[in-house]
Protein backbone atom coordinates (compact mmCIF):
# COMPACT_ATOMS: atom_id res chain seq x y z
CA UNK A 1 0.00 0.00 0.00
CA UNK A 2 2.57 2.58 1.21
CA UNK A 3 4.82 1.24 -2.25
CA UNK A 4 1.45 1.96 -4.60
CA UNK A 5 1.43 5.71 -2.72
CA UNK A 6 4.66 6.57 -3.37
CA UNK A 7 4.79 5.69 -7.00
CA UNK A 8 1.06 7.46 -6.96
CA UNK A 9 3.28 10.83 -5.55
CA UNK A 10 5.69 10.44 -8.02
CA UNK A 11 3.19 10.10 -10.90
CA UNK A 12 1.36 12.80 -10.30
CA UNK A 13 4.59 15.12 -9.33
CA UNK A 14 5.67 14.14 -12.66
CA UNK A 15 2.80 14.83 -14.65
CA UNK A 16 2.61 18.28 -13.18
CA UNK A 17 6.37 19.33 -13.66
CA UNK A 18 5.98 18.21 -17.22
CA UNK A 19 2.96 19.85 -17.81
CA UNK A 20 4.12 23.27 -16.08
CA UNK A 21 7.36 23.20 -18.20
CA UNK A 22 10.38 22.82 -15.89
CA UNK A 23 13.76 23.55 -17.03
CA UNK A 24 15.75 22.74 -20.45
CA UNK A 25 17.99 20.38 -18.32
CA UNK A 26 15.07 18.14 -17.70
CA UNK A 27 12.41 17.41 -15.14
CA UNK A 28 13.14 16.37 -11.93
CA UNK A 29 11.00 14.86 -9.29
CA UNK A 30 12.15 14.37 -5.44
CA UNK A 31 11.12 10.63 -5.02
CA UNK A 32 13.25 10.67 -1.29
CA UNK A 33 15.89 12.52 0.86
CA UNK A 34 18.58 12.67 -1.60
CA UNK A 35 16.71 10.71 -4.41
CA UNK A 36 15.13 12.20 -7.58
CA UNK A 37 14.35 10.94 -10.96
CA UNK A 38 14.89 13.27 -14.27
CA UNK A 39 13.39 12.93 -17.70
CA UNK A 40 14.84 14.63 -20.05
CA UNK A 41 15.81 14.65 -24.10
CA UNK A 42 14.73 16.71 -27.02
CA UNK A 43 11.94 16.77 -29.80
CA UNK A 44 14.05 17.33 -33.62
CA UNK A 45 12.18 17.52 -36.80
CA UNK A 46 15.02 18.14 -39.80
CA UNK A 47 14.43 18.59 -43.14
CA UNK A 48 17.58 17.64 -45.10
CA UNK A 49 18.19 18.11 -49.47
CA UNK A 50 21.31 15.79 -50.40
CA UNK A 51 23.10 16.08 -54.35
CA UNK A 52 25.93 14.52 -55.80
CA UNK A 53 27.34 11.33 -55.83
CA UNK A 54 27.77 10.70 -51.56
CA UNK A 55 24.89 8.78 -50.03
CA UNK A 56 24.14 10.20 -45.84
CA UNK A 57 23.86 7.55 -43.65
CA UNK A 58 19.98 6.55 -42.84
CA UNK A 59 19.42 9.32 -45.62
CA UNK A 60 20.14 11.60 -42.07
CA UNK A 61 23.85 12.10 -41.48
CA UNK A 62 27.45 11.51 -43.04
CA UNK A 63 29.85 8.95 -41.68
CA UNK A 64 33.11 7.93 -42.80
CA UNK A 65 32.05 5.20 -45.72
CA UNK A 66 29.35 6.75 -47.13
CA UNK A 67 28.19 4.75 -49.93
CA UNK A 68 29.00 6.28 -53.17
CA UNK A 69 26.61 6.43 -56.16
CA UNK A 70 26.33 7.86 -59.66
CA UNK A 71 24.09 10.37 -59.04
CA UNK A 72 21.83 11.64 -55.78
CA UNK A 73 19.54 14.51 -55.57
CA UNK A 74 17.21 13.77 -52.30
CA UNK A 75 14.94 15.61 -49.76
CA UNK A 76 13.77 13.79 -46.40
CA UNK A 77 12.15 14.37 -43.56
CA UNK A 78 12.70 12.91 -40.30
CA UNK A 79 12.29 12.94 -36.64
CA UNK A 80 14.95 9.77 -35.87
CA UNK A 81 17.24 12.39 -33.54
CA UNK A 82 14.56 12.94 -31.10
CA UNK A 83 15.92 11.63 -27.71
CA UNK A 84 14.50 11.10 -24.38
CA UNK A 85 16.40 10.24 -21.19
CA UNK A 86 15.68 9.09 -17.38
CA UNK A 87 18.39 9.66 -14.24
CA UNK A 88 17.91 8.04 -11.34
CA UNK A 89 20.01 9.28 -8.19
CA UNK A 90 19.79 8.04 -4.69
CA UNK A 91 22.81 9.63 -2.39
CA UNK A 92 26.36 9.02 -4.34
CA UNK A 93 25.11 6.56 -6.96
CA UNK A 94 23.65 7.74 -10.49
CA UNK A 95 21.82 5.61 -13.27
CA UNK A 96 20.75 6.88 -17.05
CA UNK A 97 19.59 5.63 -19.17
CA UNK A 98 19.05 6.69 -22.84
CA UNK A 99 17.08 6.03 -26.55
CA UNK A 100 16.73 7.50 -29.58
CA UNK A 101 14.94 6.50 -32.82
CA UNK A 102 17.58 5.73 -35.23
CA UNK A 103 16.76 2.00 -35.56
CA UNK A 104 15.49 1.36 -39.79
CA UNK A 105 12.21 -0.65 -38.74
CA UNK A 106 9.74 0.78 -40.60
CA UNK A 107 9.19 1.84 -44.12
CA UNK A 108 8.35 5.52 -45.62
CA UNK A 109 5.42 3.86 -47.47
CA UNK A 110 2.61 4.27 -44.88
CA UNK A 111 4.12 4.80 -41.25
CA UNK A 112 7.38 5.81 -41.22
CA UNK A 113 7.87 3.84 -38.16
CA UNK A 114 10.78 3.98 -35.90
CA UNK A 115 11.97 1.67 -33.27
CA UNK A 116 13.92 2.75 -29.98
CA UNK A 117 17.45 2.66 -29.90
CA UNK A 118 20.03 2.51 -26.84
CA UNK A 119 22.18 5.21 -26.21
CA UNK A 120 23.50 4.82 -22.69
CA UNK A 121 22.85 2.86 -20.14
CA UNK A 122 25.21 3.22 -17.30
CA UNK A 123 25.66 3.29 -13.52
CA UNK A 124 27.88 5.74 -11.64
CA UNK A 125 28.73 5.34 -8.15
CA UNK A 126 31.20 7.24 -6.47
CA UNK A 127 34.75 7.42 -8.90
CA UNK A 128 33.42 4.36 -11.06
CA UNK A 129 31.38 4.03 -14.63
CA UNK A 130 30.04 0.62 -15.77
CA UNK A 131 27.67 0.28 -18.81
CA UNK A 132 27.08 1.82 -21.94
CA UNK A 133 28.11 5.40 -22.34
CA UNK A 134 30.72 7.54 -24.67
CA UNK A 135 33.97 5.64 -24.59
CA UNK A 136 36.31 7.04 -22.46
CA UNK A 137 38.73 8.21 -25.84
CA UNK A 138 35.27 10.72 -26.72
CA UNK A 139 35.61 14.42 -25.70
CA UNK A 140 31.61 15.34 -26.80
CA UNK A 141 32.59 18.90 -25.36
CA UNK A 142 35.07 19.29 -28.49
CA UNK A 143 32.61 18.22 -30.76
CA UNK A 144 31.34 21.04 -33.39
CA UNK A 145 27.53 22.13 -32.93
CA UNK A 146 26.07 21.29 -36.18
CA UNK A 147 22.45 20.64 -37.81
CA UNK A 148 23.62 17.87 -39.24
CA UNK A 149 23.78 15.21 -36.34
CA UNK A 150 27.49 15.29 -34.87
CA UNK A 151 28.82 17.42 -37.65
CA UNK A 152 32.42 16.25 -39.05
CA UNK A 153 32.31 12.67 -37.35
CA UNK A 154 34.52 11.98 -40.01
CA UNK A 155 37.47 13.39 -38.41
CA UNK A 156 36.24 13.19 -34.19
CA UNK A 157 36.11 10.67 -32.03
CA UNK A 158 33.09 9.35 -31.99
CA UNK A 159 31.79 6.43 -29.87
CA UNK A 160 29.79 4.86 -27.44
CA UNK A 161 30.49 1.31 -25.64
CA UNK A 162 30.41 -0.58 -22.52
CA UNK A 163 32.90 -0.26 -20.07
CA UNK A 164 34.43 -0.23 -16.72
CA UNK A 165 35.78 3.52 -16.08
CA UNK A 166 37.92 4.76 -13.06
CA UNK A 167 37.87 8.46 -12.54
CA UNK A 168 40.22 10.56 -10.16
CA UNK A 169 40.50 14.44 -10.72
CA UNK A 170 41.62 15.25 -13.95
CA UNK A 171 42.34 11.23 -14.88
CA UNK A 172 40.20 8.58 -16.61
CA UNK A 173 40.78 5.55 -17.19
CA UNK A 174 39.04 2.64 -18.49
CA UNK A 175 38.69 -1.01 -19.73
CA UNK A 176 36.48 -1.43 -22.89
CA UNK A 177 34.85 -3.48 -24.97
CA UNK A 178 37.13 -5.17 -27.71
CA UNK A 179 36.05 -5.25 -31.39
CA UNK A 180 38.74 -5.79 -33.96
CA UNK A 181 37.08 -3.77 -37.07
CA UNK A 182 37.31 -5.82 -40.27
CA UNK A 183 39.80 -8.14 -38.45
CA UNK A 184 38.56 -11.77 -36.43
CA UNK A 185 36.78 -10.52 -33.48
CA UNK A 186 36.03 -14.64 -32.49
CA UNK A 187 39.80 -13.78 -30.87
CA UNK A 188 38.92 -10.79 -29.72
CA UNK A 189 39.57 -11.03 -25.63
CA UNK A 190 41.95 -8.40 -24.30
CA UNK A 191 39.71 -5.53 -23.51
CA UNK A 192 40.88 -2.39 -24.62
CA UNK A 193 42.20 0.23 -22.74
CA UNK A 194 41.96 4.20 -22.33
CA UNK A 195 43.60 6.60 -20.66
CA UNK A 196 42.80 10.20 -20.64
CA UNK A 197 43.94 13.50 -18.70
CA UNK A 198 42.54 16.68 -18.92
CA UNK A 199 43.40 20.14 -18.03
CA UNK A 200 40.55 23.02 -17.10
CA UNK A 201 40.39 26.38 -16.46
CA UNK A 202 38.08 29.40 -17.09
CA UNK A 203 40.15 29.41 -20.40
CA UNK A 204 37.89 25.90 -21.33
CA UNK A 205 39.79 22.54 -21.28
CA UNK A 206 42.19 20.41 -22.85
CA UNK A 207 42.46 16.82 -23.05
CA UNK A 208 45.07 14.32 -24.22
CA UNK A 209 43.71 10.69 -24.79
CA UNK A 210 45.32 7.76 -25.72
CA UNK A 211 43.79 3.71 -26.44
CA UNK A 212 45.22 0.54 -26.56
CA UNK A 213 44.29 -2.05 -28.75
CA UNK A 214 44.67 -6.01 -29.28
CA UNK A 215 43.59 -6.39 -32.22
CA UNK A 216 43.33 -10.12 -34.16
CA UNK A 217 43.37 -10.25 -38.44
CA UNK A 218 41.86 -12.47 -40.35
CA UNK A 219 44.71 -14.78 -41.20
CA UNK A 220 45.33 -15.18 -37.40
CA UNK A 221 47.95 -12.87 -36.41
CA UNK A 222 47.46 -10.76 -33.01
CA UNK A 223 48.61 -7.21 -33.76
CA UNK A 224 49.26 -4.20 -31.19
CA UNK A 225 47.69 -1.01 -32.23
CA UNK A 226 47.80 2.57 -29.98
CA UNK A 227 46.44 5.53 -31.06
CA UNK A 228 46.32 9.02 -29.54
CA UNK A 229 44.13 12.13 -29.76
CA UNK A 230 44.60 15.87 -27.82
CA UNK A 231 41.03 17.72 -28.26
CA UNK A 232 39.50 20.91 -26.43
CA UNK A 233 37.18 23.38 -26.29
CA UNK A 234 38.97 27.14 -25.89
CA UNK A 235 36.63 30.50 -25.18
CA UNK A 236 37.35 33.20 -26.97
CA UNK A 237 35.29 36.46 -25.51
CA UNK A 238 32.93 36.03 -23.30
CA UNK A 239 30.57 34.36 -25.65
CA UNK A 240 32.29 32.30 -28.90
CA UNK A 241 34.77 28.73 -28.93
CA UNK A 242 36.91 27.14 -30.85
CA UNK A 243 36.97 23.80 -31.18
CA UNK A 244 39.42 21.38 -31.97
CA UNK A 245 40.54 17.59 -32.46
CA UNK A 246 43.21 16.14 -33.55
CA UNK A 247 44.24 11.75 -33.77
CA UNK A 248 47.00 9.84 -35.43
CA UNK A 249 48.51 6.32 -35.07
CA UNK A 250 45.88 3.47 -34.67
CA UNK A 251 42.47 4.64 -33.44
CA UNK A 252 40.32 2.57 -35.93
CA UNK A 253 37.04 2.65 -34.82
CA UNK A 254 37.28 5.20 -32.09
CA UNK A 255 37.38 7.78 -34.67
CA UNK A 256 35.96 8.80 -37.68
CA UNK A 257 32.83 6.47 -37.85
CA UNK A 258 34.08 4.01 -39.94
CA UNK A 259 36.52 6.30 -41.79
CA UNK A 260 39.47 4.10 -40.72
CA UNK A 261 39.30 0.52 -39.85
CA UNK A 262 41.32 -1.16 -37.63
CA UNK A 263 42.92 -3.97 -39.93
CA UNK A 264 43.77 -3.87 -43.51
CA UNK A 265 44.51 -7.21 -44.67
CA UNK A 266 47.38 -8.79 -42.21
CA UNK A 267 49.01 -4.97 -41.00
CA UNK A 268 47.28 -2.36 -38.40
CA UNK A 269 45.81 0.81 -39.79
CA UNK A 270 47.33 4.02 -39.45
CA UNK A 271 45.26 7.45 -40.09
CA UNK A 272 45.50 11.34 -39.38
CA UNK A 273 42.81 13.08 -38.26
CA UNK A 274 41.60 16.81 -37.56
CA UNK A 275 38.52 18.93 -36.75
CA UNK A 276 38.14 22.14 -36.52
CA UNK A 277 35.61 24.54 -35.07
CA UNK A 278 34.51 27.81 -34.62
CA UNK A 279 31.66 29.12 -32.68
CA UNK A 280 30.34 32.55 -32.57
CA UNK A 281 26.84 34.07 -30.66
CA UNK A 282 25.71 37.21 -31.94
CA UNK A 283 23.41 38.15 -29.71
CA UNK A 284 21.03 36.41 -27.14
CA UNK A 285 18.99 34.63 -30.42
CA UNK A 286 21.75 34.21 -33.37
CA UNK A 287 24.58 31.82 -33.16
CA UNK A 288 26.82 30.63 -35.93
CA UNK A 289 28.84 27.48 -36.47
CA UNK A 290 31.80 26.88 -38.90
CA UNK A 291 33.83 23.67 -39.16
CA UNK A 292 35.63 21.32 -41.00
CA UNK A 293 37.08 17.99 -40.90
CA UNK A 294 39.90 16.25 -42.69
CA UNK A 295 41.00 11.78 -41.90
CA UNK A 296 43.04 10.42 -44.27
CA UNK A 297 44.34 6.11 -43.89
CA UNK A 298 47.71 5.08 -44.75
CA UNK A 299 47.16 1.23 -45.67
CA UNK A 300 43.47 1.57 -47.11
CA UNK A 301 44.55 5.15 -48.45
CA UNK A 302 41.02 6.64 -47.84
CA UNK A 303 40.80 10.48 -47.67
CA UNK A 304 37.41 12.10 -46.04
CA UNK A 305 36.35 15.37 -45.02
CA UNK A 306 33.14 17.69 -44.17
CA UNK A 307 32.51 20.82 -43.91
CA UNK A 308 29.77 23.18 -43.05
CA UNK A 309 28.35 26.59 -41.79
CA UNK A 310 25.15 26.93 -39.70
CA UNK A 311 23.32 29.63 -38.23
CA UNK A 312 20.93 28.99 -34.92
CA UNK A 313 17.94 30.98 -33.99
CA UNK A 314 16.18 31.07 -30.44
CA UNK A 315 12.67 31.64 -30.32
CA UNK A 316 11.77 30.61 -27.37
CA UNK A 317 13.50 29.70 -23.57
CA UNK A 318 13.25 25.32 -25.00
CA UNK A 319 13.06 26.01 -28.64
CA UNK A 320 15.71 26.23 -31.74
CA UNK A 321 15.30 26.57 -35.11
CA UNK A 322 18.69 25.61 -37.03
CA UNK A 323 19.70 25.96 -40.75
CA UNK A 324 22.89 24.76 -42.43
CA UNK A 325 24.73 24.19 -45.85
CA UNK A 326 28.05 21.92 -46.54
CA UNK A 327 29.74 19.40 -48.38
CA UNK A 328 30.67 15.82 -47.44
CA UNK A 329 33.72 15.09 -50.17
CA UNK A 330 35.42 11.27 -50.38
CA UNK A 331 38.18 12.55 -52.58
CA UNK A 332 39.88 9.45 -52.94
CA UNK A 333 36.74 7.96 -55.02
CA UNK A 334 36.75 11.21 -56.54
CA UNK A 335 33.28 11.78 -55.30
CA UNK A 336 31.21 14.60 -53.37
CA UNK A 337 27.80 15.78 -52.58
CA UNK A 338 26.37 19.20 -51.36
CA UNK A 339 23.50 19.29 -48.40
CA UNK A 340 20.92 21.80 -46.90
CA UNK A 341 19.44 21.18 -43.84
CA UNK A 342 16.39 22.84 -41.45
CA UNK A 343 16.16 21.68 -37.70
CA UNK A 344 13.48 22.83 -35.19
CA UNK A 345 14.08 21.42 -31.86
CA UNK A 346 12.31 21.37 -28.50
CA UNK A 347 14.48 20.68 -25.80
CA UNK A 348 12.82 19.11 -22.67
Amino acid sequence: MKLNKKLSSVFIATSLAIASGAANAGYTVKTGENQSLTFGGYLAADVRHTSGQVVPFLNDFWIGNAAIVDDISQTKFSVSSSRLNTKYVNGDTTAFVEIDFYTNEGNEVFTNSRGPRIRHAFIKHGNWTVGQTWSTFTDTSALAEAVDFGGPLVASAFGRQTQIRYTSGNWQFSIENPESYTGDTTQDSVPDVVGKYTAKGDWGHVSFAAVYKNLNTAMGNSETGIGYGVTGKVKVGDTDDFRFQLHGGNVGRYVGVAAATDVVGEEVEESTSYMVSYRRVWNSEYRSNVFYGNHTTDESDRDRSHWGVNIFRKLSDKLTAGFEIGNYEVADQNADSDYIQFQLKYGL
